[in-house]
């Protein structure tokens, strides 16, 4: 979702990956770019079949092998009776390798052998069992890495790096962040709520390291939190609040510099101070800086002049 060049890149590729079901699909991308939304996509976008998830993080201990291929009825211990794996209840559709990067190396081996020879053999069986379905696979490592430090097969990497589509991270396209809002709104059943325009301009100017997934919970906060109808600075997670008092440190610097003004020392007792302790020393100092001039002591804070008004009410600043 999104009007950005970046966004519509994927798209276009979405739709190329769509129709072909037999080259496999490399996402590329941070944590919390969406790679599991484009796999989604690129399943719908001609359905068939199941779409079946496959956490490879999870895939530990003696049983990956049966959870992904199934077992026969004997085939070890408590095996009382035929298990079908994930990768069969995917035949006929897709199977989506999430972090295929964590995958131990000998389950790699057999991956390997299923995307070649499109079989696998559960655990136990003699046969081979032939299967028809797409593979996705997706991590936020850098497998050329990965690689050379023998944590990942060379062959398996060529074999799966045929079609690969790098997710952008969010700080990369910024302007997609208002109708990423929208959406997330709409979906928690709130689309009358909109942040105002200093609100959506915090929410635009912070990187988001956790990229859209981290925008997602966020939203999911502040439509949670939010009262009177309106987003306040109260609601936002504390990653955002401590972002906002930053900022307002940071500009307040830059802009006494500029107006050659009396240096301002911003010197904590201790080397940590609160959010509230940052924000009273951003506007005693903008004050200062400004002879009192509170209209120009906010646009040196880049804050409106009623939340100026409010916060020196909430700090008792005069």
């Amino acid at each position: 979702m999104g009007r950005s060049a970046q966004i519509a890149a994927v798209r276009r590729l979405i739709d190329k990956a769509g129709r072909n079901r037999q080259l496999p699909v490399l996402l590329l991308g941070e944590t919390g770019t969406g790679k599991e939304v484009v796999a989604r996509a690129i399943h719908h976008a001609h359905p068939r079949g199941q779409f079946v998830p496959i956490d490879c993080g999870s895939l530990v201990g003696t049983l990956m092998e049966s959870e992904l291929f199934g077992h026969v009825r004997g085939a070890f211990s408590g095996a009382n009776n035929d298990k079908k794996g994930l990768v069969e209840l995917a035949d006929g559709g897709t199977a989506f390798f999430d972090e295929i990067g964590d995958l131990p190396l000998e389950m790699q081996v057999k991956l390997l052998r299923l995307l070649q020879e499109r079989e696998f053999r559960a655990v136990g069986a003699l046969q081979w069992h032939k299967v028809d379905l797409r593979v996705i696979a997706a991590t936020h490592r850098d497998l050329n890495v990965e690689v050379a430090a023998g944590r990942f097969r060379q062959d398996l990497f060529y074999r799966l790096n045929v079609f690969a589509i790098r997710l952008p991270p969010l700080r990369d396209h910024k302007e997609d962040i208002p109708l990423l809002i929208d959406h997330f709104l709409d979906a928690d059943g709130a689309p009358g709520l909109q942040p105002g325009r200093e609100i959506l301009d915090i929410l635009v100017s912070y990187d988001w390291p956790g990229n859209v997934r981290e925008l997602k919970h966020c939203i999911d906060r502040m439509a949670a939190l939010h009262s009177e109808g309106a987003i306040e600075m109260a609601d936002m997670p504390s990653a955002l609040r401590n972002h906002v008092a930053a900022s307002s440190i940071g500009r307040l610097s830059v802009s006494v510099a500029a107006a050659d003004l009396p240096t301002v020392h911003l010197a904590p007792r201790s080397p940590v101070i609160s959010i509230a302790q940052g924000q009273k020393q951003a506007i005693s100092a903008a004050l200062a800086a400004t002879g009192g001039e509170r209209l120009e002591a906010a646009r040196l804070l880049g804050i409106g002049r009623t939340t100026l008004y409010r916060k020196m009410k909430q700090y008792g600043i005069d």
